[in-house]
């Protein structure tokens, strides 16, 4: 819209000019389903090395300091004895100029062939073959050079843009890109595309995975874009908290996290990784970071009274001293009540899921899921009580611990069949990396 709204007013019929201005104004009104923003006039780079020939584009080294705009621009139209004759497109205006007075003006997009110029090597670990490198350099241009490079050979790439808070610390089509202007998020937009398109050249479609950091400012129109660039990926926004105790932001909650981008594709996938106890939050205590945890049967909290969940108001069938689980009865229809927690029927103990203040609730598991889970040992019972008998179970995350042999099963209680495990060896692990 800039490079329209420029072009407009270089009409000379204000009658034209009054009339096309219109019609503009009632095209952007409209607007597709979906993120619609402008591509906006390319950003434009200063070559300060580049030879002066025929054919470029130039400003002069004393409007080195103002805004890349058209206005300043000027085309070489030939060059001799180092002097250059220059033309300007909007005003017809020629000048002749030392080249030494001019530098290359490149926009994004055009043909710059750049390269990577040695500067100097830092050598910590003389007995390792790895090895890293720093390339200072415009982002876009370095891009455009590593995707030639290495097209479809990246595994990771971690980007951490301006936010487009609306400071005025970064640059981009001609002017700052602060909270006066109107198409603040549509430059940053168009900002971000160019450079995600270079990035989806040098990831490796197989296995790589893009990795974007960001704020409540932009998250909303980035997580629209990526899914629009990368249709093939599965993309995932996790929180990264940067302050536990917040920072105070006027008028406004405090600011604890911030958001990141997971891009993954093709066999990409997040693995758990063994960190250090500052990653526990204050759990390493729990259960849960000890190995596996038991958890009650009868159903606490949200959805725990019976007419939440019928199904799951059945009886567990004990023997008479409940040292086994001998079935698990059909649920009871709801017009009809038991006489107690648990009643004893020819020597067989009910027990049912009431809690200890006499409401009727519901069992965790349903009675295909409960069998299937004692046959494996996943089921605990402790002693007869007077409010009946505490039952545990097993949760999918620590019965994965089992399986995956994190925990070791070291043997079953010869009575229950109960699953015995050894903790000693266990090490808490956290998904914190993406492969």
């Amino acid at each position: 819209m800039a490079a329209i709204n420029d072009l407009i007013a270089r009409i000379q019929d204000p009658e034209l000019r009054l009339h096309v201005a219109k019609e503009v104004k009632e095209l952007t009104k409209h607007k597709k389903f979906g993120l619609v923003f402008e591509n906006h006039v390319p950003e434009m780079t200063l070559l300060y090395d580049y030879p002066i020939s025929r054919g470029c584009k130039v400003i002069r080294k004393v409007d080195d300091d103002k805004r890349l705009t058209e206005d300043i621009l000027w085309e070489v139209m030939s060059v001799c004895r180092g002097m250059a004759t220059c033309h300007h497109s909007i005003t017809g205006e020629e000048l002749q100029v030392s080249c030494q007075d001019l530098i290359c003006v490149a926009k994004n997009g055009e043909p710059i062939y750049p390269c990577l110029k040695y500067v100097d090597s830092v050598q910590n670990a003389p007995d390792s073959d790895l090895w890293h490198t720093l390339i200072e350099a415009d982002n876009f241009h370095a891009l455009q050079l590593l995707a030639y490079l290495y097209p479809q050979q990246v595994d990771c790439i971690y980007i951490d843009p301006p936010y487009n808070s609306g400071a005025t610390d970064w640059k981009y089509n001609n002017n700052y890109v602060d909270g006066n202007d109107s198409y603040r998020h549509s430059k940053w937009l168009a900002m971000m595309e160019s450079r995600l398109l270079l990035t989806k050249k040098l990831l490796n479609p197989k296995n790589s995975v893009l990795i974007v950091t960001i704020d409540e400012k932009e998250y909303l129109h980035l997580g629209c874009l990526l899914e629009e660039m990368f249709p093939e990926a599965n993309i995932q926004m996790v929180s990264s908290v940067i302050a536990q105790s917040g920072v105070a932001r006027s008028n406004s909650f405090y600011r604890t996290n911030e958001f990141l981008y997971i891009v993954q594709f093709g066999d990409s996938a997040v693995q758990k990784l063994p960190l250090s106890e500052e990653w526990e939050l204050g759990k390493n205590k729990s259960q849960g970071a000890q190995g596996i945890v038991w958890n009650q049967l009868r159903r606490t909290g949200t959805n725990s009274l019976r007419t939440d969940r019928q199904n799951l108001f059945y009886p567990i069938i004990f023997n008479e001293n409940a040292s086994q689980i001998l079935d698990i009865g059909e649920a009871m229809p709801l017009s009809e009540h038991p006489s107690s927690v648990m009643e004893k029927k020819a020597n067989r103990l009910f027990l049912w899921p009431i809690r200890p203040n006499g409401t009727e609730g519901n069992w965790q598991l349903g009675k295909d899921e409960l069998k299937e889970r004692l046959s494996k040992g996943y089921i605990k019972w402790g002693k007869i009580t007077n409010t009946g008998i505490y039952v545990t179970f097993l949760k999918r995350g620590s019965i994965q611990k089992i399986e995956d042999k994190e925990v070791n099963v070291v043997g079953r209680d010869v009575v229950s069949g109960t699953v015995l495990v050894d903790n000693s060896n266990y090490s808490r692990s956290f998904i914190g990396g993406v492969i």
